[in-house]
């Protein structure tokens, strides 16, 4: 349930701080992956270096940190989650929340996020019943902010009552709940390609185009985190398995088509691989030696056309079928020309023109073309690209229904 998923907590002032760190285990245990944020109050009851030991994560604390203004940032950290969770939330960071403070990193980072956002109260039994903590409490429920406790029973102060923060267990539940609810595209399947291939001239040279895989693989694992069964054929890349995500690997352009087919039939295929055009004919067995100063002959054939090919499978087709336009000129008159002549149903174009930095780089700036009709989106890092577009992808079946 919760493989691939990106975890934002915020760790904030109170004894129930320690539960967090069994959460944080849990929630690795479960295949989250957990970056964290420790107000200066919480950092009063745990300190970093556990949080960070737990989390394999490096641990963010202040808001005018350069470096971490440079690197990651409170956009950013608050954007790339998929949730964001405050445990344990005293009253003092409810209150911030409900009347929109931003004073440090957690608080801007709340204000700043997009994504959904649980809570695990934590405190006094007459803080929790306070009509100004219930008004705060309200405030937010009516954002939509959703909430895990607080339990009663014996308090840190030595009272007892509401106001005890839910167990690790209860919020692990109540977050694998949320997903389970939240995935639209749960029981679908998914093929992605991804990288380049490679074409053999002889036992150690090869043809090959500079695709890194980091868009294909990206959106991989944008499709799912949003619950779709995914499958990603990919050449010989650096980048990580995305997780939650089955691989398969190949090295040519044949191997790769090869490789789709035994996936078929899927409700979306993307096509984001850089596939040679071409390949050798037949590849020298023996490395090929220098001879006299004149370089062999290779003879050429052109490599099978896997978007064309899976855009016309007949009845293993998928219902969705999207293929990526690398342009150096005219970037959109050619994907859309590219879109009418291998029959998919939308292509996204990108520049990836010397200078741009699109190849091997990690920022993106495309164009979708669906029904002759073009959206130009600004330029996003790829993994954002990846979002924007399997939310699309999700929007689509769910109205093909």
């Amino acid at each position: 349930m919760l493989v691939g998923k990106r975890i934002l907590l915020i760790i904030s002032g109170g004894i129930a701080a320690y539960k967090s760190l069994d959460l944080i285990r849990r929630l690795r245990e479960s295949g989250a992956a957990v970056r964290c944020v420790l107000t200066p109050a919480g950092a009063r009851f745990v300190t970093p270096l556990s949080v960070a030991a737990l989390s394999g994560e490096k641990v963010y604390t202040d808001l005018f940190s350069l470096t971490d203004e440079s690197e990651m940032g409170h956009i950013r950290l608050s954007r790339e989650a998929d949730l964001v969770v405050v445990a344990p939330a005293s009253a003092d960071i409810i209150a911030k929340m409900a009347t929109g403070l931003a004073d440090d990193l957690a608080t801007t980072a709340l204000l700043a996020t997009d994504k959904p956002v649980m809570i695990a109260p934590a405190m006094n039994h007459l803080m929790w019943r306070h009509p100004a903590t219930r008004q705060n409490l309200a405030t937010l429920e009516g954002r939509g902010i959703l909430r895990v406790g607080p339990g009663e029973g014996d308090l840190a102060c030595g009272e007892t009552g509401p106001g005890r923060m839910a167990e690790s267990l209860e919020i692990l539940a109540a977050i694998k709940t949320f997903f389970r609810d939240n995935s639209p595209l749960k029981g679908k399947r998914a093929l992605v390609t991804s990288g380049p291939t490679h074409e053999a001239i002889d036992p150690v040279r090869y043809i090959t185009n500079r695709s890194s895989g980091k868009q294909g693989h990206a959106v991989a694992a944008a499709l799912a985190r949003l619950g779709a069964e995914t499958i990603l054929v990919t050449g010989p890349t650096h980048e990580p398995d995305p997780p939650g995500v089955k691989v398969m690997r190949i090295v040519s352009a044949e191997d790769m088509l090869a490789a789709c087919r035994t996936v078929l039939p899927v409700d979306v295929a993307v096509c984001a691989a850089a596939v040679n055009d071409w390949r050798v004919v037949e590849p020298a067995e023996q490395k090929l030696k220098k001879a006299g100063g004149k370089p062999p002959t290779l003879k050429f054939a052109e490599n099978p056309d896997i978007l064309q090919s899976l855009s016309n499978a007949g009845d293993m087709r998928s219902r969705l079928v999207i293929g990526f336009a690398a342009e150096t000129e005219d970037i959109i008159e050619n994907a859309a020309a590219k879109r009418l002549k291998k029959g998919c149903d939308w292509i996204v174009a990108n520049d990836v023109s010397p200078g741009t930095g699109t190849f091997g780089g990690d920022k993106n700036t495309v164009h979708l073309v669906v029904d002759g009709k073009v959206e130009s989106w600004p330029t996003m890092t790829k993994k954002e690209v990846a979002e924007r577009l399997a939310a699309r992808i999700s929007a689509y079946l769910a109205g093909a229904q």
